[in-house]
């Protein structure tokens, strides 16, 4: 099947200032579209025309680098977005006690999440997920995913310096802390580790 661009979850001057509508242009709009296009042509005609989007990045992990990239950049980006809310509340329920259970307090979560982003050499993705029932912050490199991992990924934040230069410039720390603070997705993180399995990429 031919992937499409996901829309915003929300309108792109939404989350100002800490992400804007030129990033969202330039990054949902012009990033996030190359990865759609350059997987629906590295698809075409080949076995993995009828796939879905998760299928691809499992099948083309470790055999096809430019597939696998690009693939998996599409769906990190979808989760992404939906990862982001213009007016955020906190975590309740079943996600709230394991955030307690697994990092001591929502604060100190936040604090992992942005230390653990700052710290992360080069481009990828800090994510907040679920293994064996419990909760970790995890950081991926460049294009690498949780799609197809063994874990159910409940949140996840972008490093790339395409997601945060033009608000913030090399301050990736101004960019955590303003989309940690502000702008993270609780209801989605709860949805998804209720559901219990990863997340289904659709346009």
């Amino acid at each position: 099947m031919a992937f499409s661009l996901m829309s915003l979850p929300y309108d792109k001057e939404a989350l100002a200032p800490a992400i804007t509508a030129e990033t969202f242009s330039y990054h949902h709009g012009k990033h996030h579209q190359a990865y759609v296009d350059k997987t629906n042509a590295a698809i075409e005609g080949t076995a993995h025309a009828d796939k879905s989007l998760e299928e691809v990045i499992a099948a083309s992990r470790g055999s096809d680098g430019g597939l696998f990239n690009n693939s998996a950049q599409v769906w990190n980006h979808g989760f992404y977005w939906h990862s982001l809310t213009p007016s955020t509340s906190g975590p309740s329920g079943d996600l709230a006690s394991k955030i307690d259970e697994a990092f001591g307090s929502l604060d100190k979560l936040k604090d992992e999440l942005k230390s653990k982003g700052a710290g992360h050499f080069a481009s990828g993705w800090v994510w907040l997920a679920e293994k064996g029932g419990k909760l970790e912050v995890v950081d991926t490199h460049d294009a690498d995913t949780l799609a197809d991992q063994d874990y159910n990924p409940l949140l996840v934040i972008d490093l790339w310096e395409h997601a945060y230069y033009l608000d913030h410039q090399n301050a990736r720390p101004s960019y955590l802390s303003a989309v940690v603070d502000g702008h993270l997705n609780w209801d989605f993180a709860a949805d998804n580790l209720s559901r219990g399995s990863t997340w289904t990429y659709e346009a």
